[in-house]
């Protein structure tokens, strides 16, 4: 018989139990219990003690929720109850005909109405047998949708369990799945800084991340979901909308707070009025109200037209839309040196507030929307906050406009504009020198892994460089204490601190000098490969991108980078400035020998024996260098427990694998 570990079970059982209430206060309560980085811990534990326990694995784990392996399309989805859409009016007269028409429709005047936002999102229905979630799909053409079940585990606020009790053997459950807009913005700021595309709107957003593929993806993105109706259920769940919403708020659904029973037209105006006025303000992005008869018989005594429900109505806000005209397309330098093409507009009113300015993204932006100097454009507010160009109303575009494109140099600093084949983005190669990209340099050149200039953190580089005191990195190894003191906050002691790092600096490692220069796609792993090859700075400044080539995981896109950064003349001279002020590193000598000179090795997992950073340490010391990222060019993969995708594509690409066993084994072989 199979000796039960009861430690390891209670464990699991308290640890589903604590992030389920996490997830729980996170989400419903708006009173998160556990902070990212003590969530994050216990569910690795748990993930840890399943993975020895598999036995005691459960679909409504929460460890459910971070995705399951890609597939190559979606399965359908079918419904006995079709997903229908909703008739929609657009003013106080269309509502009115409306609810003229339900109250004829039931002979009577008084109908008690439910009302709650119109989330603009994804619709989905999700299908629980006995209290467990089996199924979800979108709405497709509401008889049949996509089997997105995968995704929609991973979506925090959705029960993988219905907690409560009475809860009916088959239930389907229908809302909308969103992404709120500050978690919009930051996607998108994401995505733009990686060089993709940023989505359009919040609604792009939560339908693009559903709808993809590799679950995984979606577990990484903040959706969250919100219920309006149901489906199929094999017990009636109520006699109104307004209860039956609060039974599934008690089985563990996200029901918004904002759902209210409204009943004349008077009371239903001031409910559109109200939250109109609060939109703006709003978590989520919605587009308009939707109303219907509270009472669920009247319902079926109305019944439905060819597509719509008649007892339901989207009473939709006035679009946060207008024409302007395009007066000129800027490019604009960010602290990264992306280059952004932003759209200058005669100022126009857009849901109260004047917009003057709009982001056009990137060159495909401005290509797909072939978006020209003297259009006529629509723009809306983005989530009614990000101005956005919708369209060019192309009819009127006068005659003689061009295309615009991104200029070779940059606007701010003259250095040359660069965009690798693995990014969207245009970025200017002055960054050791161009003004736009002042503060993200020198806070780079500063940090911990690179020069580590103790005490030279964000509020005082904005300091220094707001005063004039420092234009480039160089500027930094020629502060005195007089200049320091002269700041807000900068006592003769902590100027003498700072000025002593600061000197401490100067002498450095080849290796951290490269990584502090901040070239785009060198980080520390290419740098120290870097410094080996070359063993000096001035062989690396007169490399050709064939030669920089021939070094392990060096790419002609890396290559390409570091060639033309090295290459403008301001970055040159900032160099030059840095080695005259004392700034200097010993020539590092190739490693010889080594049980893995030469070779490249990716670490995936953990290892019992030691931490990742004392493997790295060893194979370094062992001749060899560890890459991120899996390649036809990587030597081996280490791994170790809970592998991730990189042991995955080692066994696509062929690449030879090491159990710790075998990685340790392999220092003590004869070469």
């Amino acid at each position: 018989m199979e000796r039960v570990n009861h430690t390891d079970f209670e464990r699991i059982q308290q640890l589903r139990a604590e992030l389920v209430a996490a997830n729980n206060a996170y989400y419903r309560e708006d009173s998160p219990t556990l902070s990212d980085a003590e969530y994050d811990a216990r569910l690795r534990e748990l993930r840890t003690l399943e993975d020895r326990n598999p036995q005691w694995q459960s679909a409504d784990s929460p460890t459910r929720r971070v995705g399951a392996a890609p597939v190559e399309v979606f399965g359908e989805v079918h419904y006995a109850i079709p997903l229908t859409s909703l008739d929609n009016v657009f003013d106080q007269d269309g509502f009115g005909d409306w609810l003229a028409r339900v109250q004829k429709g039931l002979g009577r005047e008084n109908v008690p109405l439910s009302a709650e936002p119109k989330f603009d999102g994804l619709s989905v229905n999700i299908r629980y047998i006995d209290g467990k979630l089996v199924r979800a799909g979108t709405r497709g053409d509401g008889q049949t949708g996509e089997d997105v079940t995968a995704n929609v585990r991973t979506i925090r606020n959705v029960p993988l369990q219905l907690t409560g009790k009475d809860w009916p053997e088959l239930l389907e459950v229908r809302g909308e799945v969103v992404i709120p807009v500050a978690a919009f913005r930051r996607l998108n700021g994401e995505r733009l800084r990686a060089g993709d595309n940023p989505f359009a709107n919040p609604r792009n957003a939560a339908a693009g991340s559903l709808r993809q593929l590799d679950s995984r993806v979606t577990a990484k993105r903040p959706l969250a979901y919100f219920p309006w109706g149901w489906g199929e259920s094999s017990v009636p769940l109520g006699k109104s909308h307004i209860a039956v919403m609060e039974r599934l708020s008690a089985w563990g659904f996200e029901v918004t707070s904002y759902l209210r029973g409204v009943h004349e037209l008077t009371e239903c105006q001031s409910y559109f009025s109200e939250m109109q006025k609060i939109r703006e303000g709003m978590p989520f992005e919605i587009d308009g109200l939707v109303f219907k008869v509270d009472d669920l018989l009247a319902r079926e005594q109305l019944g439905f037209t060819a597509r719509a429900p008649r007892w339901a109505i989207a009473y939709k806000f006035p679009a946060h839309e207008e024409r302007t005209v395009v007066e000129d397309i800027l490019a604009s330098v960010g602290r990264t040196g992306v280059i952004t093409p932003v759209a200058v507009l005669q100022s126009v009113q857009v849901g109260g507030v004047t917009v003057s300015r709009a982001s056009l993204h990137n060159q495909d932006e401005v290509d797909r929307k072939d978006i020209r100097v003297g259009d006529t454009v629509l723009v809306r507010r983005a989530g009614d906050v990000i101005p956005e160009v919708v369209m060019v109303i192309k009819e009127e575009r006068p005659p003689a406009t061009r295309p615009w494109h991104m200029p070779q140099r940059c606007p701010v600093c003259g250095s040359e504009v660069l965009r690798l084949a693995n990014e969207s983005a245009h970025r200017c190669m002055g960054g050791l020198y161009c003004p736009a990209q002042r503060m993200g340099a020198i806070r780079h050149f500063a940090s911990r892994r690179a020069m580590d200039i103790r005490g030279l953190g964000e509020k005082l580089v904005q300091q220094l460089v707001g005063h004039g005191l420092v234009h480039t990195v160089a500027d930094i190894y020629h502060l005195d204490e007089p200049a320091l003191c002269g700041l807000e906050r900068m006592a003769s002691r902590s100027a003498q601190k700072l000025l002593a790092e600061i000197d401490r600096s100067r002498h450095t490692a080849l290796p951290r000098f490269l990584y502090a220069l901040g070239i785009r796609q060198v980080g520390e792993g290419t740098a120290k490969s870097l410094a080996i090859y070359f063993g000096d700075l001035d062989p690396l400044m007169a490399a050709t991108p064939e030669l920089l080539q021939n070094i392990p995981d060096v790419g002609p896109i890396v290559a390409e980078s570091v060639a033309h950064f090295f290459a403008q003349p301001h970055n040159r001279d900032v160099i030059a400035a840095l080695r005259t002020a004392g700034v200097q590193w010993a020539v590092v000598q190739p490693q010889k020998g080594g049980r893995f000179q030469g070779m490249t090795l990716v670490l995936t997992g953990a290892l019992d024996s030691m931490t990742r950073e004392e493997a790295k340490t060893a194979i370094e010391n062992a001749g060899g260098k560890v890459s991120s990222s899996v390649s036809a060019k990587t030597s081996y993969v280490v791994v170790g427990k809970d592998p991730g995708s990189k042991a995955e594509k080692a066994t696509k690409l062929g690449v030879k694998q090491l159990a710790e066993a075998q990685f340790l084994a392999m220092f003590s072989e004869k070469e």
